[in-house]
This record gives structure tokens, C-alpha cells and sequence, in this order.
């Protein structure tokens, strides 16, 4: 038997490291969002930083007058919209029960005719609420344990809203001397390959940030406009769901026309309103996929629909919201190593 050569050690080295810093990154997921967060904000907000350094501004200067501007937009959003969504999760409040009555008279009885199965029976649903109800010590644990654990999570938030903006502060102060750290650290032989394929991330997560992101808030923009131009009482809410979800293909026109209808037709009683809905989403998809996406997206992001999907779900597993927020980007980057890795498989004697 021959003895491991040199380039194999080094090869079972670097996939023994890399299992281990996943494995180390799935054991510190729980504390990571908020330092993975203020990467993300330092990344998207240092080309700023750096252009007002080009005007003879200090660096911490810079990053005082950015931070200022970006909290001052957060601010104006949230004094703007916060008053504008809780009077549409008011109207949402009050169209439940003609949406739940609607459900139960018509959409079931309709699904249960034409699929044959049995209509669930609203007496076993009662039974069951009075079965919990009538046990007040084992509900009252629930309840307590449920409002312990809301108060747990309610603190994880706030530490977190109050981590990420210091960590972003502080990573935009020295960013050019953790990337020159960083840069440093990369074996002299692999480092024009590591810049370059580093530069072709870069690439796409502008594409993602400058492209997909304004994207997403055009669209939900353009469907919160529609839907509360013909006079529907939660359009704002669902164009902004609309508009988040829309990050994976037609999922947020397929979900935003059946929510969208139902709404219009619980509200309206007419066939009509949900022919307006239609026109509104065909409207908005044609707009996606002939100008919003072509222009500011194009194919430089490249990920399958299906990939998305896993995207999303594996970050919301591992880092809750902002892993969601943070799948694609993560995501993007990942296809990039591998399309390298592939490019160097067909051309090694292996795959020949």
C-alpha cells in the first residue's frame, strides 16, 4: 500500500477543517444572528462609508453620518407604516369570522363535494375546545409555560436588536483591516484564486442586494396600491407579504392571488372583485418578469426555485428570521464555490 502523498493530507486537512466549522457554526447558531446580521448591514453599507471617506472624511466620521441616515430612515419607516399596518391587522381582526363562516358555508362543503371526503364536523372541534377548557390547572401550566417562553424570546430579541447595530458599528469602523486580516490569512499559492472567486461572490450578492431585495419591495409596493385601490381592507398587509414572499419564484403570486381573492370575496360578495384581483397580479407579473427582474436581476444569482426553498428553510432552522433573510445571499455564494469545484472536477482525471 502507497503512502498518502503531501497534496492528499492536505486535501483530508481541509475537508476535516471545514466539517468541523460547520459543525462549530451548528453549535453557535443560536448566538450568531446578530453578529451574522451586522456582517450583512457592514457589507451592504460600507461602499457609502467609503465613498464619504474619498471626500477627506475620517473613517469614523463616515460611518457616524451613515449610521445617522440609515436610523433616520428606519425611523421615519417605522413612525409611517406602524400606525398604517395596525389599522389593517384591525380590519384583518375584523374579517376573520366572515372569512372563518365563509370557510365553513361554502369552501369546505364545496372542496368535500367535489373531492368526496366528509366535511369535518364543527361538534368535534367544540368538544375539543371544551375538553382543554374544562382542565383549568393543565391549561393554566400551558399558558404560563407559553407566556415564560414568549418572555424568553421577547429578551433574545431585544439583545439582539441591540447587538446587531454595535457589532455593525464596529465592524465598519476596522472593515478594511478585517478584510486585509482576513486576505492575510490565505495561503500565497491559492490567493489570486480565493480573490477571484471571492469577486465573483461579491458579484452576485449585488445582484441579490441591488437587484432581488428592490425587486421584492416594488412589487410589494405595487400589489399594496392595488389591492387598496379597489377598495380591499387588507391590501397593505398582503402586499407586503406578498412582496417577501415573492423572493421565491411565483410562490408570491400563487399565494397572493388565493389570499387576495378570498379577502376580495368575503368583503365584496362578488365574482367581479376577484376579476380586479386577477388584473392586478397579472399586471404585476408581467412587470416582474418583462422589466424588474431582467433589468435589476438578470441570471447572475442562478439558483433553482427548488434551491430557494431549501435555502429558506435551512437558514429560518439554523438562525430563526435573519437566517431567512440571509439563506439566499448564503445560498448565491455557495453556487459560486460550487461551480468552480465543477469546473475542476471535468477537468481532472477523475471525471475522465
Amino acid at each position: 500500500m502507497e503512502p498518502l502523498t503531501l497534496r492528499t493530507w492536505n486535501l483530508f486537512y481541509v475537508f476535516f477543517s471545514l466539517l468541523a466549522l460547520g459543525w462549530l457554526l451548528y453549535l453557535l447558531a443560536p448566538i450568531l444572528t446578530p453578529f451574522l446580521t451586522g456582517a450583512l448591514l457592514a457589507y451592504l453599507v460600507d461602499p457609502l462609508v467609503t465613498r464619504l471617506t474619498r471626500l477627506h472624511l475620517s473613517r469614523l466620521f463616515s460611518v457616524i453620518i451613515i449610521f445617522c441616515l440609515l436610523f433616520s430612515v428606519i425611523v421615519l419607516l417605522i413612525l409611517f407604516l406602524v400606525p398604517l399596518i395596525q389599522n389593517q391587522l384591525e380590519n384583518l381582526f375584523d374579517a376573520l369570522p366572515g372569512i372563518i363562516d365563509w370557510a365553513q358555508q361554502k369552501a369546505i362543503p364545496w372542496f368535500a363535494n367535489q373531492l368526496g371526503f366528509q366535511e369535518p364536523s364543527m361538534s368535534t372541534i367544540k368538544s375539543t375546545l371544551v375538553e382543554h377548557l374544562t382542565r383549568p390547572g393543565e391549561t393554566t401550566g400551558k399558558f404560563f409555560n407559553s407566556v415564560l417562553h414568549s418572555g424568553v424570546v421577547l429578551m433574545e430579541w431585544v439583545m439582539h436588536l441591540i447587538l446587531i447595530p454595535v457589532v455593525t458599528f464596529y465592524l465598519l469602523l476596522d472593515w478594511q483591516k478585517v478584510i486585509t486580516n482576513i486576505r492575510n490569512l490565505i495561503p500565497r499559492r491559492i490567493e489570486p484564486t480565493v480573490v477571484k472567486l471571492t469577486k465573483e461572490c461579491n458579484a452576485v450578492l449585488s445582484a441579490f442586494f441591488r437587484g432581488q431585495l428592490i425587486v421584492m419591495i416594488a412589487l410589494g409596493t405595487l400589489y399594496s396600491i392595488g389591492l387598496t385601490l379597489i377598495g380591499l381592507h387588507i391590501g397593505l398587509i398582503l402586499g407586503i407579504i406578498i412582496g417577501f414572499i415573492s423572493i421565491v419564484p411565483y410562490l408570491g403570486v400563487i399565494v397572493g392571488i388565493l389570499s387576495a381573492s378570498i379577502a376580495a370575496y368575503v368583503q365584496f360578495g362578488t365574482f367581479s372583485s376577484i376579476v380586479l384581483v386577477l388584473v392586478i397580479f397579472v399586471v404585476g407579473h408581467l412587470i416582474e418578469h418583462l422589466y424588474l427582474t431582467p433589468k435589476l436581476v438578470g441570471n447572475r444569482i442562478g439558483l433553482h426555485p427548488v434551491a430557494v426553498i431549501f435555502a429558506i428553510l435551512a437558514g429560518g432552522k439554523l438562525f430563526g428570521f435573519f437566517g431567512v433573510l440571509l439563506a439566499l445571499p448564503a445560498a448565491a455564494v455557495i453556487m459560486v464555490w460550487l461551480r468552480f469545484l465543477m469546473t475542476h472536477y471535468h477537468a481532472s482525471h477523475l471525471y475522465r
